[in-house]
C-alpha cells in the first residue's frame, strides 16, 4: 500500500491537470488552481530539503578530506554568509529579522545581500560564461570539419552566418547589382537565420514536447515509478 498510494494519487492529480486544461471550468479550473498553490508550498520545503542536503553533502566531502575538499569549505561559507545577509537585513526592497540595515547601505552603498549578488557573483556568472565560450569554440571547430555531407553543409552554413554578420561579409557582396540582392551575404545570412535554423528549432521543440508527455504519460498511468524509488 506504500507504493500504491503514491501512484493513486499522481494519476489522480496528473488527470485532473489535464482535464483542466481542456476543461478550465468548475470544478476542474478550482481544483487545479488549488493544486499549483500547493505545488509552490511543497517546492518550497522542497528547496529546504535540497539545502539541507547540500550542507550534508559538502560538510562529508571536507570531514573526511576528500579531492578538492577546500573547494567544498568556500560552498559552505558562501552559503551560510548569503542566507545570514539575506535573514538579518533582506533583500532588495524586503526587510530582514534586523530591518533593512540603512547604516550599512549607508556605508557600502547598498544592503549586503545585493552588494555581494551584484558585485561577486554576477562576476564570478560572467567569468563562468566567458569560459564556456572557449569550450563553445573547440566544439564548433570540431564540429566543423567537413568530413560527411552534414558537417559539409553545417560549416558552409556557419560561415555564411558569420561572414553575414560582419562588416567584411558587405563588403565582399556589396558590389553585386539590385537585381541580385538575394545573394548579398547579410541577406543569406538573415535567410538562414530565418527559415532552416527556425525550422530545425521548431523540430527540437516539437521532439521535446512529445518526449514530454510520454514521460508525463509513463508517471500518471505508474509505468514511470523512479520517484518511489524503484526502477
Amino acid at each position: 500500500m506504500k507504493r500504491k498510494l503514491p501512484l493513486i494519487i499522481t494519476f489522480i492529480i496528473g488527470s485532473i491537470v489535464i482535464i483542466s486544461e481542456f476543461i478550465p471550468h468548475r470544478p476542474f479550473g478550482t481544483i487545479s488552481g488549488n493544486l499549483e498553490e500547493w505545488f509552490l508550498i511543497i517546492s518550497g520545503f522542497a528547496i529546504i530539503l535540497g539545502q539541507l542536503s547540500l550542507f550534508k553533502v559538502n560538510f562529508l566531502k571536507i570531514k573526511f578530506k576528500q579531492t578538492n575538499w577546500p573547494y567544498y569549505v568556500v560552498t559552505l561559507v558562501s552559503f551560510v554568509v548569503m542566507v545570514s545577509f539575506g535573514v538579518f537585513w533582506g533583500t532588495e526592497s524586503s526587510a530582514g529579522i534586523f530591518g533593512h540595515g540603512y547604516s550599512i547601505i549607508a556605508t557600502i552603498g547598498d544592503k549586503p545581500f545585493d552588494y555581494l549578488f551584484y558585485n561577486v557573483y554576477q562576476h564570478l556568472s560572467a567569468t563562468m560564461f566567458s569560459l564556456l565560450a572557449f569550450f563553445i569554440a573547440s566544439a564548433a571547430y570540431r564540429s566543423f570539419i567537413a568530413r560527411t555531407v552534414e558537417s559539409n553543409l553545417l560549416l558552409i552554413a556557419a560561415v555564411l552566418v558569420m561572414l553575414g554578420n560582419t562588416s567584411m561579409g558587405s563588403a565582399l557582396t556589396g558590389w553585386l547589382p539590385p537585381s541580385l540582392d538575394f545573394l548579398h551575404l547579410p541577406r543569406v545570412s538573415e535567410f538562414i537565420m530565418k527559415y532552416p535554423n527556425t525550422a530545425g528549432q521548431r523540430a527540437i521543440m516539437i521532439g521535446a514536447g512529445l518526449g514530454l508527455i510520454g514521460s508525463s504519460l509513463r508517471i500518471i498511468l505508474g509505468i514511470e515509478r523512479s520517484y518511489l524509488g524503484g526502477k
